[in-house]
């Protein structure tokens, strides 16, 4: 069995490491680290959510960084504030050991951004960043990236799906230099391959994790079928066979969401939304309250969950199907995370059925028909 010690991790990290109960490196993390701490090169790792990827890069990172220069050195993107956040904190959990402080700050939408332009005079050796608030800091002369000696794009497909690709261009052109990229994402579209024949090296390593099938291989995929006028008394027997487990379920509109969640608070069940038209705090206390455990289920458009990372969800429901393949392969990948297994479930009109044929064939997954 591979341990940190193997791929070079250095002694101080994994005694942090190991407070955090990470003890055995995930496969995307065996297959990234020692490549990223050996080699200057620029990096495209394919992997889905939930498998580890912010220590892939972050102790890389971490490592790479020369405390005596009180420049920005690593610049980490990713799409949500809350991504954003995580990483911040998981980078600062990390570095517990260290002699050295190394300083990481988060900017993002949602807080005001004079707090952050006052945090970034102090010393800043990382910056971990949503791009619009990036932009933002560049236009008014507040951040300088100049020194970076590394770009990290997490989430890439993420990021390009909730519309960044202006300020992802922008960006990549303002760092362009010496500097590696290291890009991450869940599936490869065709804009990402885009960024990646013109703004990286085409002996970028590639590295990709579950080859076979791009959905997690611990996801039962399900499909039960239902009519619209059903619907909504389907959901509330599938919420009570699956008790005590929790999950999200998706809904295309803003609309359906207040809909579906105002008939099933109705009901008794512990339920909340979130939606694009919802105010940062309203946004931030329905996150707080799910990951804390407080809240059982979520109702969510796909846009509002990106950067939703909350462990031990035993399902994801979709109230119809997304419009968009990548979008059924984000939403499954919020089930079943860090080896734990989920049901991804669809609840579908007989005229889908043939959508769930093209998805598995597309996907290279297997669904099987589910009954009340």
């Amino acid at each position: 069995m591979t341990t940190f010690k193997d791929l070079g991790v250095h002694g101080n990290y994994i005694k942090a490491l190991k407070e955090l109960q990470i003890k055995v490196p995930t496969e995307i993390q065996e297959k990234t680290i020692p490549i990223l701490l050996k080699t200057k090169t620029d990096y495209i790792g394919l992997a889905q959510t939930g498998t580890g990827k912010t220590a892939a890069y972050g102790l890389p990172i971490l490592n790479s960084i020369d405390t005596n220069s009180a420049v920005v050195q690593a610049l980490i993107l990713s799409p949500t504030r809350e991504l954003v956040q995580q990483i911040k904190k998981q980078l600062f959990k990390f570095t517990k050991f260290n002699e050295e402080k190394i300083f990481v700050e988060a900017v993002y939408g949602g807080e005001k951004i004079d707090k952050q332009m006052q945090r970034l005079q102090r010393p800043t050796h990382i910056i971990v960043a949503t791009p619009g608030r990036l932009i933002d800091l560049i236009e008014k002369g507040n951040v300088n990236l100049r020194n970076i000696k590394t770009v990290v794009l997490d989430e890439a497909d993420e990021m390009l799906s909730m519309g960044f690709k202006k300020e992802l261009d922008a960006i990549l052109n303002y760092t362009s230099g010496s500097r590696n990229t290291w890009l991450f994402s869940a599936t490869m579209p065709e804009e990402i391959l885009r960024i990646i024949s013109k703004y990286m090296e085409p002996s970028a390593v590639k590295v990709s994790v579950n080859k076979e099938s791009l959905v997690n291989a611990n996801i039962s995929h399900q499909y039960l079928i239902t009519s619209i006028k059903e619907k909504t008394t389907v959901v509330s027997q599938l919420l009570d066979k699956f008790n005590e487990g929790r999950g999200i379920i998706f809904c295309r509109t803003k609309l359906g969401v207040q809909k579906l969640a105002k008939e099933l608070k109705e009901e008794g069940f512990s339920v909340d939304a979130l939606e694009g038209d919802m105010q940062q705090r309203d946004r931030d206390k329905v996150m707080r309250m799910f990951k804390k455990g407080t809240l059982q289920y979520l109702i969510s458009t796909d846009v509002s969950a990106r950067g939703i990372d909350v462990t031990n969800l035993a399902f994801v429901m979709h109230h119809q199907l997304p419009e968009n393949l990548e979008y059924y392969t984000h939403r499954s990948g919020r089930t079943a995370r860090a080896g734990k297994t989920g049901i991804s479930l669809a609840l579908i009109l007989p005229s889908e059925l043939q959508r769930i044929h093209e998805i598995q064939k597309a996907l290279g997954i297997k669904f099987k028909e589910q009954m009340l």
